[in-house]
């Protein structure tokens, strides 16, 4: 296949580009690169998509089995379906489960109630991301209509994940032995996607020609389940301190994801956000590895990248340590 990817030079779109290049296709990655290179094998295009239409004009020119879109901000998303979804047989747009309009209700399917979309002219920003995503996808069924596969992804983990969400619990089980501070939510659910497994599952839909709208996420399992695995990987002796949601939030502990949060940890209503049925994906095709290798392969990326380096998400050691000493 003749595989165009807007992007490919960060984790999924990385991912994707260097799947595509190891099963023999011919790969081109339109991309800044300002702060990666794509993988070995594919063609660099280097462009800036702040140029609009014109940053497409070299892709433009020939014909393409699939183009495969990242962004989040529809203004370049627009403007590379209008320069480009007349030349693509198939054409897969990677959104997110972050385009519903609600997060409690569990097993919740394709069909379910979706954000407004971004006002045009509205800037995007981290606050309104699922309503830009549903933007991007009113734009993408509008220009690739019946060729489109809108692929809402769910959090997306494994090896070389720059969120830190899912590899904070196993990189600081492994830190030290000093107690570890956690949600007490043993029995709430989650469901984390290897990126390997969600770049395999999108390069087989284009393949095949899949399109509509399909959940990815891993299978379900239980928070508690999932840290006491993280726990036992990482060899961790020390003692594991659960604490209530509501002092948590008292004490100004970030949900989530962000400085000084607990990763994975949900607000109130979220109930759902993390056990949405992935059926429908599974059925056309979706294949996921035992999330316990996803959980030793992040531990050893961890491990190699360093376990006391800055992080995006996750307590500080001080935070930490603060916290503990409040419990007592």
């Amino acid at each position: 296949m003749r595989i165009l990817v807007l992007g490919g030079t960060a984790f999924l779109s990385a991912e994707i580009a260097r799947q595509a290049v190891a099963a023999g296709d011919d790969v081109t990655c339109l991309a800044r690169g300002s702060v990666a290179a794509p993988p070995p094998g594919v063609a660099w295009l280097k462009s800036d998509r702040s140029l609009g239409v014109n940053a497409y004009t070299d892709v433009a020119k020939g014909d393409w089995d699939a183009v495969i879109e990242v962004a989040r901000d529809p203004v370049p998303a627009s403007e590379a379906l209008r320069a480009l979804a007349h030349r693509a047989a198939h054409w897969t747009f990677v959104s997110s489960c972050s385009v519903y309009a609600d997060a409690s209700v569990p097993d919740a399917g394709e069909d379910a109630a979706l954000l407004p979309a971004l006002a045009p002219g509205t800037p995007s920003t981290p606050e309104n991301y699922g309503e830009s995503k549903v933007a991007i996808e009113e734009a993408t069924l509008q220009a690739a209509d019946g060729k489109a596969h809108l692929c809402r992804a769910g959090l997306i983990g494994g090896p070389g994940d720059g969120s830190d969400r899912y590899g904070y619990w196993p990189a600081r089980f492994a830190r030290d032995m000093r107690p570890v501070l956690v949600p007490d939510i043993d029995d709430a659910p989650m469901r984390v996607i290897d990126v390997r497994d969600l770049a395999a599952w999108i390069l087989l839909a284009a393949k095949r020609g899949i399109t509509g709208a399909m959940n990815a996420l891993g299978d379900q399992i239980r928070f508690g389940d999932y840290i006491e695995a993280a726990r036992q990987a990482a060899g961790h002796s020390g003692a594991v301190v659960p604490a209530a949601e509501t002092w948590l939030a008292e004490q100004g502990v970030d949900y989530w994801a962000g400085p000084d949060s607990l990763p994975l940890w949900l607000p109130p209503g979220h109930e759902g956000f993390m056990a949405r049925s992935n059926q429908a994906a599974v059925d056309a095709g979706l294949r996921l590895r035992p999330w316990q290798e996803t959980l030793a392969d992040t531990l050893a990326d961890e491990r190699q990248r360093g376990l006391d380096r800055p992080r995006k998400a996750g307590l500080s050691p001080e935070t930490e340590a603060r916290l503990l000493a409040a419990l007592q």
